[in-house]
């Protein structure tokens, strides 16, 4: 989940950064540019570079924790990365077509962030890949429409449940509704309008929604549910209205734009999500099941790798050995925390202690540093 200000397409445009004194190309040639963000500023090398596989090398010379995307002009997603550290520096391999877009910067990631609109110049033939990378995207592209496709009875179970007015069985089949999407939630969020409609927190609506009328989706039925105790009439419409906008997402996976590259940088997304909302305990403030949540980004992480793997070993065998170590320790912390064997129930994360939540966050840290490497193997 994401804060609506940055996925919404009618967001108010965001202030655009001068380009003064950062005209120099970016190491690398063209395929590469430097971004450098700060607390008050989102500076590019270039405002111009040819489409196909992109390199972008971003400091956050900024104190605050910031964000970079590359965005389509109704806000779509068409690169990003989270998490980045004051002083830190990163690299997004992306494979992006001609058009306009926007980079993004979002210091202290809130807001709708600094942006800086480029142009991608050249044909808008994809870049070329190999059979095997080609066949890599086809079997992605079925796992994510069989996740969306998968989730829509488990939705319904719970929505039916709700609309009976059934706490119980409502509170029961919540967390179970969700794993699809979990899995596959960079794609959701790729499409920039049905995010913020299922799955958006109250403390990510926009300045001046009222949580009375526009906070829609899970979270907001699981805020009745847990902390009110109660289904009304209003909850009883909101579960509708999820159904409705849950169809509306699996209508348009299958128009979802995926690279081998977006694969990679969505696998480190989604380990971005855990270290973010899930550790921390703030995506489930009220049922507590962020461990589902948690087991749903990994193993789509995970997918993503898998599929990749081939590809990834051939250019850099070292990072896919390490990464398989990195995906089996954190696999196996997890487990730990499992009420039934192979199943999807896990301890409630409210009985998780700090020293716990700690290692679990090391383990997210361990597998994300190299997986944020993950792109670049792929295109090498």
């Amino acid at each position: 989940m994401r804060p609506r200000h940055m996925l919404a397409t009618a967001t108010a445009v965001a202030a655009v950064t001068s380009l003064a004194g950062c005209t120099q190309k970016a190491a690398g040639g063209d395929r590469a540019l430097r971004v450098t963000a700060s607390d008050s500023s989102c500076e590019v090398s270039r405002t111009e570079f040819p489409a196909g596989h992109l390199t972008l090398d971003v400091t956050n010379k900024g104190t605050k924790v910031t964000e970079v995307y590359v965005l389509f002009p109704d806000d779509r997603i068409a690169a990003e990365r989270e998490n980045i550290g004051p002083g830190t520096t990163t690299s997004i391999t992306a494979e992006i077509k001609a058009g306009a877009y926007a980079i993004a910067c979002k210091p202290g990631m809130k807001g709708d962030g600094i942006r800086q609109k480029v142009t991608v110049t050249g044909a808008n033939a994809p870049a070329k890949r190999s059979p095997a990378a080609d066949a890599t995207v086809a079997a992605y592209r079925g796992y994510v429409l069989g996740q969306a496709e998968e989730t829509l009875p488990k939705a319904r179970a719970f929505a039916d449940a709700v609309k009976a007015g059934d706490l119980a069985s409502a509170k029961k089949l919540y967390a179970p509704s969700r794993i699809g999407w979990e899995r596959t939630e960079p794609v959701a969020e790729s499409f920039g309008d049905i995010d913020p409609k299922v799955d958006i927190r109250e403390d990510g609506l926009e300045a001046g929604q009222d949580p009375a009328k526009d906070w829609t989706g899970w979270h907001r039925l699981e805020k009745a549910l847990w902390q009110d105790g109660r289904i009304g009439d209003r909850e009883k419409q909101l579960a509708d209205q999820l159904m409705t906008d849950l169809n509306a997402w699996v209508k348009k996976v299958g128009q979802a734009e995926i690279t081998p590259t977006s694969m990679a940088n969505g696998a480190k997304s989604l380990l971005d999500e855990v270290a973010r909302n899930k550790v921390t305990g703030e995506e489930e403030r009220y049922s507590h099941t962020d461990l589902v949540d948690f087991k749903g980004n990994l193993e789509g992480a995970q997918k993503s790798y898998d599929l990749l793997k081939p590809v990834a070993t051939k250019n850099d065998s070292r990072l896919t050995r390490q990464l398989d170590t990195q995906f089996d320790a954190l696999n196996t912390l997890l487990d730990k925390y499992r009420t039934t064997k192979g199943g999807y129930e896990f301890t409630s994360y409210d009985r998780v202690g700090l020293r716990q939540r700690k290692d679990l966050s090391d383990a997210v840290n361990a597998l994300a540093e190299p997986l944020s490497k993950l792109a670049a193997a792929v295109v090498k």
